[in-house]
């Protein structure tokens, strides 16, 4: 081993690693694999150092995921909306995410930590759908081990040209400190952008509850169009009297069941109806002139006070819950 990396083994211990990594599962936007690939490269001379590295990082996964898993488990999709709110990615935020899980199931978890936006998501939806304990114990383990592992084995297979850059770093420390948060602002700043830019592009014309509750008794009643995931559907399986579930997935083969003669009204359970908007782009795309997502979403429905349809059993709609007359409208 070379004097230079032999001399950070002393300045970088488990601790610091650890640290930086329970961080930033927690949710911050601190960077973590720098931190593993540098102790990956240390770790090369020193394995038995490298082995008990893997195992604290990895318990350290592990820990944050567990109470993101407990928070989903008690608050259900409270959770994932305060996330999507604070995401810096709220266009695939919680719907992204409810998608991948539909189509890899619980082995979303495994691989969850390489895609960006569903490490942090994916824990709680786990909770929320009910995951089992063991289930979700064995494959949050797999996959923080599959990546501390595989960011630690590729510093392990660098170490000769991190060795090289060390000195270097040394050299210019301070000015690659200041470069290195530069970029990390910058990140943060850029996504930021995004993020309003994306809100902007929803501000589009929005029906309200009332609106709607009044439009669906006249004449020529909108067509509603039920636009969560299967995900988000199982964890609040009420929705409106008369809407049709169209998964974001679905809507493009879909489009053919729509009029183009009626209006129509779209609603999910997001922030910012984010979702609902989407898709409304979507159809408008196709030629939809008549499209509206509905003010506050189911959420805003169900304050309200007006219809809810939900499964007792099997599916089958009941009739009142909670005080509420389902099939007469607002409560009193």
């Amino acid at each position: 081993m070379t004097p230079s990396l032999e001399s950070l083994h002393s300045q970088i211990g488990l601790a610091l690693v650890v640290g930086n990594v329970l961080v930033n599962q927690i949710g911050l936007p601190v960077p973590t694999v720098p931190t593993l690939i540098v102790a990956g490269a240390v770790a090369a001379g020193h394995y038995g150092w490298g082995g008990e590295l893997v195992l604290c990082a990895t318990a350290a996964c592990l820990l944050a995921d567990t109470g993101w898993y407990l928070a989903g488990r008690r608050y259900g999709t409270r959770v994932m909306k305060l996330l999507c709110r604070l995401s810096l990615t709220p266009d695939s935020c919680v719907s992204e995410t409810q998608l991948r899980f539909e189509r890899w199931g619980g082995n979303a978890l495994v691989v969850a930590k390489f895609v960006p936006g569903l490490a942090i998501v994916a824990p709680p939806l786990a909770g929320a759908v009910r995951m089992s304990w063991p289930s979700f114990l064995a494959r949050s383990t797999l996959g923080g081990a599959l990546w501390v592992g595989a960011y630690v084995g590729i510093g392990a297979l660098l170490a000769p040209q991190i060795d090289l850059l060390v000195p270097r770093m040394r050299t210019y420390g301070g000015s690659a400190i200041l470069f290195i948060a530069a970029l990390l602002v910058g990140y943060v700043a850029f996504k930021w952008w995004e993020r309003r830019r994306f809100y902007a592009t929803l501000r589009m014309a929005r029906i309200s509850v009332q609106e709607l509750y009044e439009l669906m008794n006249a004449p020529l009643a909108p067509a509603v169009l039920d636009v969560r995931s299967h995900s988000a559907r199982a964890l609040d399986p009420r929705w409106i009297p008369g809407a049709l579930h169209v998964p974001p997935d679905q809507i493009a083969t879909r489009i053919a069941e729509l009029s183009r003669d009626r209006e129509i009204v779209l609603y999910c359970s997001c922030p910012n109806e984010a979702t609902a908007a989407r898709v409304a782009k979507v159809l408008m795309n196709h030629g939809f002139a008549r499209v509206r997502p509905l003010h506050g979403g189911l959420d805003a429905w169900i304050a309200a006070g007006y219809a809810v349809h939900a499964p007792l059993d099997a599916g089958a709609p009941t009739g009142t819950e909670h005080g509420i007359d389902r099939e007469a409208g607002p409560a009193a």
